[in-house]
Formats: structure tokens, sequence, C-alpha cells
């Protein structure tokens, strides 16, 4: 019997493309290079520097990193820093598309190994739809990835609802990752919080309007997974659902129940904690978690295979669709 291959949906990269626009133009992307403790980072105007690693533009680093993990494929995605929803319009999609034509490169580069994700210049919806139809047309993607907030724009806008529906169409699955989250008005600026607690919270209440505003209903065929194990989402259902029940408030849209919309979504295992992985397979079922690694960043996970392993109790096949045959689906090659 074949070996399950086994997929990480959650790997990001900064294409060489796009770097190279930065260094010519970096006041156009309010971002510039520098050297911080003996590394190259990039660094943005408010201060917050990522270092640039190998993996992020490098397939064959990428593939080296994928290998010291024990995996098959990994589907690369943008990092969140390179979105650029706050450009104008025009240079977003210049830059969408130096970033999409960057992942195709290095998936060309080691095709057995790479799946490419694409983002998407969504603050100009007719332009995120004709990207979106560009990198599946040229480049044969079956994934985008997008901020859980566009700005301060909810995913779950009417506004974007042709990019969901046409991905839909296309049978592409949206992968959301948060962005941009820290805020001194509520407690997130020191100690990192922006990303530790932010990031859940992000993924969370762009869940709860996909919820309530009745974009899940009215996309019945859309896949959408959730970074970081769906941030607090699996864990804080049971509350959606009695508010749901008891309040006027998230019933508006006519929307159907969180307990049976949750399922709806994919989650990553990205969770950093055995129990808490074994609870979100428990909610929401083996057939709706797969590999994620966050990689390569500080907050990744460096042994997803030990941590699915360490889950006590589940079945050769629940373990074989974590594993890949979950991912393997979402990408059209199950």
């Amino acid at each position: 019997m074949a070996k399950t291959k086994r997929v990480d949906v959650h790997s990001h990269v900064f294409p060489q493309e796009m770097m190279d626009l930065i260094r010519q133009r970096p006041g156009d992307y309010g971002m510039k290079f520098e050297v911080r403790d003996g590394a190259d980072r990039l660094v943005r105007a408010d201060g917050h520097a990522s270092p640039l690693f190998a993996e992020f533009h490098d397939a064959d680093a990428k593939v080296a990193g994928m290998d010291r993990k024990g995996l098959d494929i990994s589907v690369i995605s943008p990092s969140p820093m390179i979105y650029f929803y706050w450009l104008d319009a025009d240079r977003a999609t210049a830059s969408a598309r130096a970033i999409n034509d960057g992942v195709a490169r290095m998936v060309a580069k080691r095709p057995d190994r790479l799946r490419g994700m694409a983002t998407l210049p969504m603050q100009n919806p007719d332009a995120a739809v004709a990207e979106l139809e560009r990198v599946v047309k040229d480049h044969g993607f079956r994934a985008v990835e997008v901020g859980c907030t566009i700005m301060s724009e909810q995913l779950a806008d009417k506004k974007f609802r042709p990019i969901l529906k046409r991905a839909q169409e296309l049978k592409v699955f949206i992968f959301t990752h948060p962005h941009f989250t820290g805020d001194e008005r509520c407690g997130l600026g020191p100690y990192y919080l922006g990303n530790l607690i932010g990031h859940p919270l992000d993924t969370v209440t762009m869940a709860a309007h996909m919820m309530f505003s009745g974009a899940l209903d009215e996309l019945p065929n859309l896949n959408i997974v959730l970074a970081h194990g769906g941030g607090y989402l699996p864990y804080q259902i049971g509350r959606l659902a009695h508010g749901y029940e008891v309040r006027k408030e998230p019933k508006v849209n006519k929307a159907s129940s969180p307990r049976e919309l949750i399922r709806r979504f994919y989650f990553d295992g990205l969770t950093h904690d055995v129990k808490a992985l074994r609870f979100l397979i428990d909610q929401v079922g083996a057939d709706r978690v797969t590999l994620g690694t966050d990689a390569p960043f500080d907050m990744g996970e460096e042994h997803p295979l030990d941590m699915l392993n360490a889950v006590t109790g589940l079945s050769e096949d629940q373990r074989d669709r974590i594993m890949g045959l979950n991912a393997l689906g979402l990408l059209g090659e199950k």
C-alpha cells in the first residue's frame, strides 16, 4: 500500500521578484531592507521586521526545510507582510502579479514537492477576480491566500462576494491568514501579543462574520481553510451557538447555526499543543483538519508529524486524512 503523502498547507515565501521591486522602489511599498542582528530583514514603516531566510525565496532551500520536517508537499503562500492591501489598486495588482509569478517560478523548479497559492489585490475586487482567473489558467494554482481582514473591511463584506463566488466556481480553496493585529488600544501592543493573541482573534472574528452574514450559506461549495488551528473558533463555538439561539442579532441574515457551519471550514493543525489538537479533531472531525507548519517563521511548528503522532486514539484512516488526504482533496489531487 502506497504511503500517504504528507502535505503542509501553511508554508510562506517571499518571492525574489517582489524583493527586487521593493529594493528598486522601497518608498512605494513602505518597506526597506536592513541588517539586524547579523541577518537581512525586511522592515515595514511601523518597525516590524521579518527575517529573510533562504527558505523564503529559494525552492531548494524550501524543500530542504520540508525534508527536515518529513513533509512530501508544501502549498507555498506569500507572507502576509506582502499582501499590500494598503497600496493603490494599480500598484497592488502589479505587485500581486509579480508575487504570484514568483511563487509559480519556485513551484516550477520543484514541481514534485511544491504547489502554488496566490495572493490577490483584494482592494479592487474586479482586479482580484481577474488575477484569480489568471493564476488558475496560467499557473494551475488551486489555492489563494486572503487576509482575515482587508484593512478594516471584513472578508464577509458583500463587495468581496464576487471573488469568493469565482473561487467556488473554479474549485480554488481559500486559505485565510491574519495580519496587522497589534493594537495598543486593546492591549495587544507589548509582549508580541499582536501575534500571540491577535492572530487567533482575527481568525475567529472573520469566521464569525462569514457565518452570521450568510456568506457560507450563499456559497455552499466554497472551501475555506483557517490558519493556526482556527484561532479561538473551535474552543468558543458553544458561545457563538448559544448567542445565536438567545439573541436576535446573529440571526438578522437568517444564517444557519454556527454548530452546523463550523464544519464548513477546514483547519490547519497548528495549535502547538497536543491536547488542543486532539480537541480540534474531536470538535470538527479528522476530515476537516490538515497539517500546517507556518514555515519558516519562528512561530511555526518544527515537528508537525511528531505532534500528530502524539495524539492518541486516532485510527489509521484519520491520521492519513490529516497527514495529507484532506489537503490533496482540496488541491484536486486525491
